[in-house]
């Protein structure tokens, strides 16, 4: 089954390593022209030189900007229309995983949190949406991780935020559907990212990163870590016309790990 994105135009928030980078690889090998935002302007050059080596007809965009900055992030998004078209497929893929005891958390934790993970989506989708609804034609993901369906003690401030992305999620899907606007999430388990390997630097420096990940894998079901390539597959499926009856949904990307279906 062929993929095709010829003529659509994605922006993935988070888009220069890890998910956000693999996602742009896939989208720009099935035709799609991608804008990435990310705030280290360097690592974004590295992640279009990486994409158009292997899709070198794509057209790329990198757009340096700390999302958690409303002015910045309308400022990049009208850039990115700019420069590649009205935008067709939105990922917010935006954020990190922060967790620790409840009482230790603090108020700026928190709302640093939420402008990271919830507001840039809300922010990015309120620009997105109406020329979707135009067009008749639109997609907005929002990656989230399985704690949004199974959340733990010692989760947050994560976990609650991602869970109110799942309700972001069905909001927008309600309101999209009558425009052919279709909204879903995926939710992470454990996938071989970047966040891993400096995970790995901090807490056994001494062990070699692949023997680090293979153990960490052994409490997944299916045996082992994901790839983010593997991530990347099911988010390329739910922006194309493949995908064109699936809405308003959460989807575990997880290998089995999440309790939750």
């Amino acid at each position: 089954m062929n993929i095709l994105l010829d003529g659509r135009t994605a922006l993935i928030t988070g888009g220069s390593l890890g998910l956000g980078r693999a996602m742009g690889m896939a989208f720009a090998e099935s035709g799609a022209s991608i804008a990435l935002l990310a705030r280290r302007k360097e690592i974004l050059e590295e992640a279009k030189r990486e994409i158009a080596a292997k899709a070198p007809k794509a057209k790329i965009g990198i757009f340096p900007c700390d999302v958690r900055d409303s002015a910045a992030l309308e400022q990049a998004h009208a850039q990115a229309v700019k420069d590649l078209g009205p935008i067709d497929i939105l990922v917010n893929n935006a954020g990190t995983s922060r967790h620790g005891p409840f009482e230790s958390i603090t108020d700026a934790v928190w709302q640093e949190d939420f402008e990271l993970k919830l507001f840039s989506a809300i922010r990015l989708a309120r620009l997105c949406l109406p020329g979707m609804k135009q067009r008749r034609w639109g997609r907005i993901l929002n990656v989230l991780n399985v704690g949004a369906k199974a959340p733990s003690a010692g989760g947050a401030p994560t976990q609650v935020t991602r869970a109110a992305g799942m309700a972001l999620t069905k909001v927008l899907a309600g309101e999209g559907a009558p425009h052919n606007v279709l909204v879903n999430a995926l939710l992470v388990g454990l996938i071989e990212s970047d966040q891993w390997v400096q995970r790995h630097k901090k807490d056994a420096p001494d062990k070699p990163l692949e023997e680090y990940l293979k153990q960490m894998g052994k409490s997944i079901p299916l045996g082992r870590m994901g790839r983010a390539e593997e991530f990347a597959a099911i988010a390329c499926f739910l922006a194309s016309d493949r995908g064109s009856y699936i809405t308003g949904t959460a989807i575990n990307v997880d290998g089995g790990r999440s309790p939750v279906v």
